[in-house]
């Protein structure tokens, strides 16, 4: 079953409820490592996304929805986290312009995409105790699902747990990019906060996948 406009709007509304309901432990996570505003930027950011889809067209395309997000984020989100998720929303955009369906390969290349954008825009690498030690995982995840000839829902649940996995790795390591790096092996034994929120978006992600393959 290919995912449509469906399944990103209502990822967007699972976003906004997840972060809402872990906003608190995503201020603490940063409060640890960070400036402590994590958690309410994302809730603030993904709260404004959800007041701007009432505008979206009828006959809108997954990349349409995509690129709301993208440049909601960006203008609501303050910190690192607008630009980094927002760019990783606007390249998920691009990588699926024009598709109506998203089949497994194209689920796999918005993920890519997402990924890449991150990597673009902050610089960082696994290993560097951000959230691309939540991206990488997944998307590798994801295209051995592919592979493999998992279904989209298949696919973006082994990128979820794989992402969560990532999140938990980055507890015993030293951060060297963001504001965590300037606190050296301080940070170890903290779980880096947009990790743990890039777990929460593909977890979100991949129940909504489930819940419209069963429906």
């Amino acid at each position: 079953m290919s995912l449509g406009t469906d399944w990103v709007l209502d990822w967007v509304r699972a976003s906004a409820t997840v972060i809402a309901e872990n906003r608190v432990e995503l201020i603490t996570l940063d409060r640890e490592i960070g400036d402590g505003d994590h958690g309410e930027n994302m809730d603030r950011g993904f709260s404004a996304v959800l007041a701007t889809l009432d505008s979206v067209a009828g006959d809108a395309l997954p990349a349409d929805v995509l690129k709301l997000v993208g440049t909601t984020l960006i203008s609501t989100v303050g910190g690192a986290s607008g630009p980094l998720f927002g760019t990783a929303y606007l390249k998920a955009a691009g990588a699926v312009a024009g598709v109506a369906e998203l089949d497994g390969s194209a689920v796999v290349e918005l993920l890519r995409a997402a990924r890449d954008g991150i990597v673009l825009r902050g610089k960082a690498e696994i290993g560097d105790k951000t959230m691309i030690d939540a991206w990488t995982p997944a998307v590798e995840a994801a295209d051995a699902a592919l592979a493999g000839g998992a279904s989209e829902a298949q696919i973006l649940r082994v990128a979820a747990e794989a992402a969560a996995a990532g999140a938990g790795a980055t507890e015993p390591l030293v951060a060297r990019k963001g504001r965590a790096s300037y606190l050296g092996e301080r940070a170890i034994g903290h779980r880096d906060p947009g990790a743990q929120s890039t777990s929460l978006l593909l977890r979100a992600a991949a129940d909504v996948a489930a819940r419209l393959a069963a429906a």
